[in-house]
């Protein structure tokens, strides 16, 4: 089978010489629909919508427009992606931070987001995660390694991994040794 591949956009939006009034009107509106449909697939950041818009054009003060229009219409905030981040379930703090930053969230907001979490539901989310997931686990040599690695990969720290393991291990019948655990273990 042949990949298809498609023509990228090259219309008046590219080019980065001097415009007409009614050049410049018709670049702006075109970047502006284009920022409403890349809007319109998902929640962008201001740092990713900025780069699309300068993949679309090179004048950097006209992306900038569209973007500060956008942000005005309300179409585009980081407060909001990072809300809703934030809200995820199925994934712990570490992985909440780390998509934040690759979506170029400022650090201020990262934390405040990881501030919002609250603890005992990210407790309960790794052990419902962990009770769906035992009985695989359980079929493996060593069910706790296993089972510590598919949550740190989550994103969860080693304090809730372990309170998850301990809790789905004691639910399961299954003798877990209390002091052979260190809580602050977190595999990167």
């Amino acid at each position: 089978m042949r990949a298809v591949r498609r023509k990228r956009h090259t219309g008046d939006v590219t080019t980065g010489e001097e415009k007409t009034p009614e050049e410049r009107q018709k670049a702006r509106d075109d970047l502006l629909a284009y920022a409403f449909r890349a809007l319109s697939g998902r929640a962008l950041t201001e740092a990713e919508l900025r780069t699309r818009l300068l993949r679309r054009t090179d004048d950097e003060a006209l992306a900038g427009e569209v973007l500060a229009r956008v942000q005005e219409l309300g179409y585009q905030n980081d407060e909001g992606v990072a809300r809703a981040e934030g809200s995820r379930r199925g994934v712990g703090g570490f992985r909440v931070r780390q998509t934040l930053k690759r979506r170029g969230v400022t650090q201020g907001l990262i934390e405040e987001t990881l501030a919002a979490r609250d603890p005992d539901e990210e407790q309960a989310d790794a052990t419902a995660l962990l009770e769906r997931r035992w009985s695989s686990f359980a079929r493996k040599r060593d069910p706790r390694a296993s089972a510590y690695a598919f949550l740190a990969r989550r994103g969860f720290p080693g304090a809730v991994i372990w309170a998850a393991i301990r809790e789905v291990s004691a639910a399961a019948g299954e003798a877990v040794p209390e002091d052979n655990f260190d809580d602050d273990e977190q595999v990167e």
